[in-house]
């Protein structure tokens, strides 16, 4: 039996399991997929699992529904975040991915993420290929057919009102997981292509279907910002 705690951050939910604290069978994908059911396990979009690390508060392991593992998730580390600062009652915390190590604080309007970098990889007239630790495609127009080995980002509309005013509106289609109603690193990935094609870096703010996250900063450091929340804690047994 394990514990674990259910989160979620606009609506993209997560079981997270705090590894450093107990001891968990191997994570295999017919484990990963049996917690993420909806119906015969804990349900989420992603399970998450902190590690100890020498270097950061802790590590994170992402696990999408079908088994496989991502190497980034903004609203899943804010989420992490959140109980990281309340056990330890720190103002800042840090935690490691495989390519980056990540900082997490409290902001005005919830908790806040420095993302990193974000890489344009490949930019063409109706998409742009950002990496953000993970791959994304971001859409201008809906195309007619999508790449299965990356998240997928369609921009639906654009409202301009002034630096401090921008709005993007999106739909997501996750790698692992398919429809999600907020991704945290593809909101950063979003900004990303707007930021490149508009050749401007002012805050964004993202509005999925979930609810709205604040990207700001530069292409260099990302700053993720939204609130979260805490849906229940349990105890689970593996069958």
């Amino acid at each position: 039996m394990i514990s674990f705690t259910k989160m979620q951050a606009q609506g993209n939910d997560f079981v997270i399991i705090d590894a450093r604290t107990q001891v968990l069978p191997p994570i295999s994908e017919a484990v990963v997929c049996q917690v993420t059911d909806r119906r015969l396990g804990i349900g989420c979009d992603q399970l998450l699992i902190l590690h100890s690390d020498e270097q950061a508060d802790a590590r994170l392991r992402i696990f999408n529904t079908d088994g496989s593992e991502a190497k980034n998730c903004g609203n899943g580390l804010r989420c992490v975040g959140a109980l990281l600062l309340q056990a330890s009652k720190k103002m800042m915390c840090h935690v490691a991915l495989d390519d980056r190590t990540v900082c997490i604080e409290r902001g005005e309007i919830g908790i806040r993420v420095h993302m990193g970098q974000a890489v344009i990889l490949e930019q063409q007239t109706v998409y742009l290929d950002v990496d953000m630790g993970n791959l994304h495609r971001v859409y201008f127009e809906t195309p007619v057919d999508f790449p299965d080995d990356r998240n997928i980002e369609i921009i639906s509309g654009e409202i301009f009102a002034g630096k401090a005013g921008e709005h993007v509106y999106i739909d997501i289609i996750e790698r692992g997981v398919g429809p999600t109603l907020a991704c945290g690193s593809g909101a950063c990935a979003v900004a990303a292509a707007v930021w490149t094609t508009e050749k401007h870096t002012n805050p964004l703010n993202i509005h999925m279907s979930g609810g709205t996250v604040l990207v700001s900063g530069q292409m260099d450091q990302l700053i993720l910002e939204g609130t979260v929340c805490k849906v229940f804690e349990g105890h689970y047994t593996f069958h």
